[in-house]
């Protein structure tokens, strides 16, 4: 590090809008799955971005792939062919066994595309006010469309009128579901994540993704399902629904597609890949020559290094670490769950504890936490078991140690 670099002293700045509770730490640059602050701490990386940063910090594969294709062409419009966009769509067709893709750069632009198939599909269809199903805790993004299909009030608090248009059920149950749409002729589509991310960590049951498959068959509805956090081999498989064996109409897709480079992606099936025609949709940075490096890259080196093998093995390995050290709390209650899959997973506990993530950034250990009591675990998929073992050594003894003190 440039010994000459400033420290970090304010807590925030004067001119960036006051959008976000940070944490007061400045990174500089990071390495494998660890980080360090302009003040030369150092910091094992247990959040990656927010399931962004897949590959971890410079990477040997990445950078010098990334440094190439800056030094070639970053940006074009999609006026014209950009010759990634067709390698990138191919892989992730051969992945999810879908049909065609749509790119753009966020995952609630993802999520905003979906929508706009839905409706234009019940639209194609002579519906005139299409139906969307979504879900308690969901969580889709905060523009207007996306903030309206998030079940989240205090997200959604201040913005009204929300957009119309869902039916909002719980997760996991399809009497619920069969309940909330008997008779409606307008319903489109059920959206939902196959794991909550912000929501708290929670899993849609397998058995359950199977039964609104075939819900949505039957009632010629598009099975939309929000891959964006839980996607991209972070459960261990390429898409976490593939556990269950089913296939979307509609999967949108970001974060962890792109290593940290913006991507956002909308994946289709036969059912939805034609619902766009050209004028429909469009983005201005979407799809641009750094992006689809920055996509094919990530698959590539993923794939070399087996990355959804050790997704699996080390969020296994992880997860039993974690119940083991706080078999205790588990026991009384205090741990409600720890749940998830692959290196996805979240610690329930019975209050509130926002305040780990500070605690636990002053001892090393970058951590969330979400839905107000549940501490968020998504690190890089790169993470090896002596990694997740000193997660575990620095995590358990701090909410052992909060829950004595806010018994």
């Amino acid at each position: 590090m440039n010994a000459a670099a400033p420290q970090f002293i304010e807590a925030a700045s004067p001119h960036v809008m006051n959008t976000y509770g940070r944490v007061p730490i400045a990174l500089s640059h990071g390495q494998g799955c660890r980080v360090w602050d302009v003040n030369g701490k150092c910091y094992l990386d247990a959040l990656g971005g927010i399931a962004v940063n897949t590959l971890g910090h410079n990477h040997p594969k990445l950078v010098p792939a990334l440094q190439d294709q800056i030094g070639k062409l970053i940006h074009s419009s999609n006026y014209y062919h950009v010759p990634n966009q067709e390698v990138l769509a191919k892989k992730l067709v051969e992945l999810s066994g879908l049909t065609n893709v749509f790119f753009c750069s966020t995952g609630l632009e993802a999520n905003e595309a979906a929508l706009k198939l839905a409706r234009k599909f019940g639209h194609d269809k002579g519906i005139e006010r299409p139906e969307i199903v979504v879900y308690e805790k969901a969580f889709h993004g905060r523009s207007i469309a996306t903030l309206s299909a998030t079940g989240n009030v205090k997200v959604q608090a201040g913005f009204g009128p929300l957009v119309e248009g869902f039916i909002r059920v719980p997760i996991n149950n399809i009497q619920a579901l069969k309940q909330a749409t008997e008779g409606n002729p307008n319903v489109v589509a059920v959206f939902f994540e196959a794991i909550q991310g912000e929501g708290g960590v929670n899993p849609m049951h397998m058995d359950y993704l199977k039964d609104v498959r075939q819900l949505c068959d039957a009632k010629d509805w598009l099975l939309m399902i929000d891959e964006v956090q839980c996607g991209m081999g972070r459960t261990g498989k390429w898409f976490a629904h593939q556990w269950a064996d089913i296939k979307p109409d509609v999967m949108p897709l970001a974060k962890g597609l792109g290593s940290g480079v913006p991507v956002g992606a909308v994946v289709a099936g036969p059912k939805a890949a034609g619902i766009f025609a050209p004028g429909n949709h469009g983005t201005t940075f979407g799809g641009n020559p750094l992006a689809m490096r920055a996509g094919v890259e990530t698959i590539r080196i993923m794939e070399e290094d087996g990355l959804l093998a050790n997704a699996t093995k080390v969020g296994a390995h992880l997860a039993n670490a974690l119940k083991r050290e706080l078999s205790t709390e588990l026991a009384s209650g205090q741990v409600k769950e720890i749940r998830g899959q692959g290196l996805m997973l979240g610690i329930d506990l019975a209050k509130p504890c926002a305040a780990l993530v500070q605690q636990c950034a002053d001892n090393g250990l970058l951590i969330s936490v979400t839905a107000d009591s549940v501490v968020r675990l998504v690190p890089p998929l790169i993470l090896s078991e002596a990694e997740a073992d000193q997660i575990v050594a620095l995590l358990c003894p701090l909410i052992s140690i909060f829950l004595k003190e806010h018994a």
